[in-house]
């Protein structure tokens, strides 16, 4: 969210960071023996989403307090542990019934397996009494951020990661945590600061590479956050969604081929990543591939049915293949489930205009308008439809507000020239098709003005624009008959 003012949370928020910042960077934080992972903070770390490759890298670097039993391993599978985690604890661990083990509290335990089911205000409330009855205890802090995090709590979240920072200031994924914080609250420079952090304090953290990359983004360093995915997928190569945000670092880039490469490994990761599905057809939509783009748009709509930016995609990209027919029929279901969505109403008006129905293409550019009212396109539509219904003076008057939207679109002043035209208002008419010619020399508007001109007997300089226009497009077929035709009458016109 953006923030326009200033209020005393976002305050503390930025004296927090100066001071832990210095703290880190000074090397004043407190030195203690790092204790081995205990039962409790492993769990605690699994409801609060840290990667289980990093869980296993910590118990490797950290050791395991004691040899969990049997039930704990069970209890750690039903928090969704698999088996790589396992096999990183004790080699012991299979045998060890009768081991001296601290009991997982049963309210973690159940907060764990909520989290795992996506549950995560219950696991909220599960994970209070836990919290409650060991308020020191970094870990927990750590897992209740990370369920506020979930429901996008932010100010509450960050209250409890950073008692978590306070009580185990050398656990990198605190930082983390703190960098996801400020991106979500478009704070990209302490985001930034956090995410350096966390990787002063572990080169490898693959997370704080993909964290750092997000926040870079956010601050339209996009060449610098694509680096940081990539450094993050040098760690964690099997991350989906950190594909997906190289994808989008690419896009904005403007290499498309990086992108389209980026989206395809996180849909082969991760089958089911409807979002990857969409951006790749964005991207393909970008590159003219309509077919490909058609296919992709159709897999994400068949994953998230409901989604109504994937309908609105799809049958944008039928418009453009010019299957007008199957775009009235997803527009129309988006529509049916989603009315208030505001976009689509141009492609659907294009759509009833392929059909001659004039009367609902109206409607829906005026729909179009209401989400859009100074579109200089909009405007020009509308007045093109209200031409076709031989409603010409509305039509006049919006192909006028298009060529005051936009005066250097070419497409608004032949517009308005085609109106003006119809209203037998000929030297207006030239005006406004020279116009376009000036701003885009395209065979269109050559064709345009040598019309106005024939009209107006002025056959050698219409003459003039028709070869133009055919030199252009020597395959259109229109200007080379409009030509014949007009030697003829020039030959007719003739003195003998």
């Amino acid at each position: 969210m953006a923030l326009s003012t200033v209020p005393e949370n976002a305050l503390k928020r930025k004296g927090y960071f100066v001071f832990i910042s210095l703290l880190c960077l000074a090397g004043v934080a407190p030195t203690q023996a790092v204790q081995p992972v205990t039962a409790t903070q492993l769990m605690a770390w699994l409801a609060g989403g840290v990667p289980q490759a990093r869980l296993r890298r910590i118990i490797q670097e950290r050791g395991y307090q004691n040899a969990p039993t049997l039930r704990q391993i069970q209890e750690f599978q039903s928090a969704g542990a698999d088996e790589k985690l396992i096999r990183a604890l004790p080699a012991s661990a299979h045998s060890a019934t009768g081991a001296i083990s601290t009991e997982i509290p049963a309210s973690l335990l159940k907060t764990a397996v909520d989290a795992q089911a996506q549950s995560f205000h219950q696991a909220e409330l599960d994970l209070r009494p836990a919290l409650s009855s060991d308020p020191k205890n970094a870990a927990l802090h750590f897992a209740l951020g990370n369920l506020l995090m979930r429901q996008e709590r932010w100010d509450d979240a960050f209250d409890e990661i950073r008692l978590s920072a306070e009580l185990m200031p050398d656990f990198p994924e605190n930082h983390n945590a703190l960098a996801y914080i400020f991106y979500r609250l478009d704070d990209g420079p302490n985001a930034i600061a956090e995410a350096r952090t966390a990787l002063s304090m572990d080169p490898q953290n693959a997370e704080a590479y993909q964290f750092l990359g997000l926040a870079l983004f956010s601050s339209e360093q996009n060449a610098a956050a694509a680096h940081a995915f990539r450094e993050s997928l040098l760690r964690d190569p099997e991350n989906s969604d950190t594909y997906y945000d190289l994808g989008i670092a690419l896009h904005a880039e403007g290499d498309f081929g990086g992108a389209l490469a980026a989206y395809r490994h996180a849909i082969r990761i991760k089958p089911a990543f409807w979002e990857a599905h969409s951006n790749l057809a964005l991207v393909l939509h970008e590159q003219n591939n309509l077919d490909a783009a058609v296919t992709e748009y159709t897999e994400a709509r068949r994953l998230a049915p409901q989604e109504a930016s994937v309908r609105n995609n799809l049958g944008n990209t039928y418009c453009d293949q010019g299957n007008f027919d199957a775009a009235l029929i997803e527009l129309r279901e988006l529509y049916s489930s989603h009315p208030e969505w505001p976009q689509g109403h141009a492609c659907l008006a294009r759509a009833y205009l392929a059909r001659q129905d004039y009367t609902q293409a109206i409607e829906q550019f005026h729909l179009a308008l209401r989400r859009n009212p100074t579109g200089s396109a909009e405007h020009r539509m509308l007045g093109e439809a209200l031409l076709l219904a031989d409603r010409l003076d509305e039509g006049v008057r919006e192909l006028r507000l298009a060529v005051t939207l936009g005066p250097d679109s070419d497409t608004a002043h032949r517009g308005l020239g085609t109106a003006l035209f119809r209203l037998q208002q000929w030297v207006a008419a030239e005006t406004e098709f020279r116009e376009a010619l000036r701003l885009n020399s395209s065979p269109d508007n050559h064709f345009a003005l040598a019309a106005c001109l024939m009209t107006m007997d002025r056959y050698p300089e219409a003459l003039a624009e028709l070869d133009a226009a055919a030199r252009l497009d020597p395959a259109r077929a229109l200007y080379r008959a409009r030509r014949e035709e007009l030697l003829r009458l020039m030959k007719v016109t003739s003195p003998q």
